[in-house]
């Protein structure tokens, strides 16, 4: 009986450290974000990634990740690491008077500098989560070209 719950335990802590160890194997992947095209190196360049379209471009509040950094180099990057392997959209924007927000003028259309992951074309309104997103798994890399509109 004894040695039955001494395999019983060892079954157990054995299942539990094997799910614990492919649990962590999920957040092996990590996506490097360049950005190129920036205007100047005043304020912060401030990256949030998505998931999902929930929230997408501008709740960073809803992003699984957000990085701000200086934007004191004339080329600026950032890694978001330990991702579960999936697509992700990244949205950034050049806060250039550092007042924690994309600036708009009239009609709406942004006084500071924006961009996304793949690079679509800009229209009217912000891209869709299906139109930015990219496939992450494994070491992942992408380059981000920023819109200046005014």
């Amino acid at each position: 009986m004894r040695k039955q719950s001494i395999g019983l335990l060892l079954i157990s802590m054995l299942g539990g450290w094997m799910m614990s160890s492919s649990a962590n194997a999920n957040l092996n992947s990590r996506l490097t974000v360049e950005i190129n095209g920036l205007r100047n190196q005043k304020g912060t360049l401030c990256f949030s990634l998505f998931s999902n379209e929930q929230g997408f471009p501008n709740r960073s509040d809803r992003a699984v990740a957000s990085r701000c950094v200086a934007a004191k180099e004339a080329s600026v990057s950032v890694i978001f690491d330990r991702l579960v392997p999936g697509n992700y959209a990244v949205a950034v924007i050049h806060d250039a008077n550092d007042d924690g927000k994309l600036n708009i003028g009239f009609l709406g259309i942004p006084k500071e500098g924006f961009g996304f992951s793949r690079n679509p074309k800009i229209g009217i309104g912000a891209p869709s989560f299906q139109d930015t997103a990219i496939l992450v798994a494994g070491e992942s890399s992408i380059q981000i070209e920023l819109n200046y509109l005014l």
